[in-house]
């Protein structure tokens, strides 16, 4: 069994406890950066929207090439090195706080350099599993990276609370630097021989780029995949952007009740994962990507209702449909790209959509400030709630509607779908 065969495959084990331990690390800053930039340096609501978009904006700079990056180099080397950057930047910052001389433009370097380092990491990262795990195996494999990721996204934020109330909240940042020592550690532990890149040299980066890029736009099924998550990407990543000013400022929480609360959401994230793979069994996997996201979205608009007391329940509700239905896609496409996607191609394929899901974020994140500044915290919330609901209208009309499960062989750009699976 699948399962069996991954618990007994060390390497698989050892990228799985070091990604569990960095996403651990990374969930608790989600929670401490904002409230650094909210509690411990006033910052405004354009601030705290440009925090984010800058942590996000490197996959507009460099997402595309390094694509390209990952296809020419060995993955698990890219991946070292931006663990130990990471670890650096954020260290820096309760360094500075000890100094008396943390000020939010050194929170907007250490953001985009970590996130410099986190495109890197991520694309190289999407295309190694298959590196060290068989195809037949890839699906449970994501699904427990995955679900690590989503425990961790339950388990951090809490802890980043409890921290930030114990301590001064730059100190906090202390957990995430270690996770991604640990991260490195794990990753110097695996034996699996990684195999020379195809040898591309001599080939132009912006040719490379564009092949890439191509594959994505002539696919019926990858330029969907790719277009309806952006677009939810601009407005719920605006709402995430300001989601910490809005339970500090809106619904007068303290920092650990805003943790514990923003982890106690996160169980939709776990449920997701867990369910993700029955789901797609039982009704097919097109059919989950879509489904999942048109019954969750609309239950986002409970979230703008919440307050202290019982209407806290708002933003658990919304958040946590929300939460189930993007950990159902996410599992769902992760494998179904893997197996999909010539291996050559796949660091520039993960590079290209990303380029524009991620994207979005920066913009999103930038205009959430902007909204807030312009029409109050509360309304902004729900106006970007609202938006996000078009992600799932992208995907109904989309041929996924029209397929019960995905292709399950190499993908040959511009192929037709829309009969596949009925």
């Amino acid at each position: 069994m699948s399962t069996q065969r991954l618990l007994r495959h060390r390497d698989f084990v050892l990228l799985w406890g070091g990604q569990s331990a960095s996403d651990i690390g990374t969930a608790i800053s989600v929670v401490v950066i904002p409230l650094i930039a909210v509690v411990y340096l006033h910052a405004t609501p354009i601030e705290v929207g440009a925090l984010s978009a800058v942590e996000w904006l490197p996959w507009l700079l460099i997402g595309l090439p390094a694509g390209v990056w990952v296809d020419r180099s060995r993955r698990r080397r890219l991946m070292l090195g931006a663990d130990v950057i990471r670890a650096v930047l954020l260290v820096s910052v309760p360094v500075a706080a000890a100094l008396d001389a943390l000020h939010i433009a050194q929170l907007y370097a250490v953001a985009f350099g970590t996130g410099l380092a986190t495109v890197v990491f991520q694309v190289a990262y999407q295309a190694f599993p298959p590196v060290i795990v068989a195809t037949e195996d890839l699906p449970e494999a994501n699904a427990k990276l995955l679900g690590s990721q989503s425990v961790a996204q339950f388990v951090g934020p809490g802890v980043g609370g409890l921290l930030v109330q114990a301590v001064r909240a730059p100190y906090a940042l202390v957990a995430d630097a270690a996770s991604y020592v640990l991260s490195a550690v794990a990753l110097l532990l695996i034996r699996t021989r990684e195999p020379q890149p195809a040898a591309a040299e001599h080939e132009r980066l912006r040719t490379s780029i564009a092949e890439g890029a191509r594959f994505v736009r002539r696919d019926p099924l990858l330029r969907v995949m790719t277009i309806a998550p952006a677009v939810s990407n601009l407005f719920f990543g605006g709402f995430e952007a300001i989601a910490v000013l809005f339970l500090v400022r809106s619904a007068h929480l303290a920092p650990s009740s805003v943790g514990l609360l923003i982890g106690l959401v996160s169980l939709g994230s776990v449920v997701g994962a867990l369910i993700a793979r029955p789901v797609s069994r039982r009704i097919g996997t097109a059919r989950a990507m879509w489904l999942s996201s048109a019954l969750t979205a609309p239950l986002g608009l409970l979230i703008p209702l919440t307050d202290r007391g019982a209407a806290l329940a708002f933003f658990v509700v919304g958040n946590v449909a929300l939460f189930v239905g993007i950990l159902i896609y996410n599992v769902t496409i992760t494998a179904f790209r893997q197996a999909y996607c010539p291996p050559a191609m796949l660091g520039r394929v993960v590079a290209s959509m990303r380029f524009v899901l991620f994207g979005t974020i920066p913009l999103g994140a930038f205009g959430a400030g902007l909204l807030a500044e312009a029409i109050g915290i509360r309304e902004a919330v729900l106006v970007l709630l609202a938006g996000n609901i078009l992600s799932s209208v992208l995907l109904f009309a989309s041929p996924l509607r029209t397929m019960r499960d995905l292709p399950v062989g190499p993908a040959t750009a511009g192929r037709e779908h829309a009969d596949a699976g009925r």
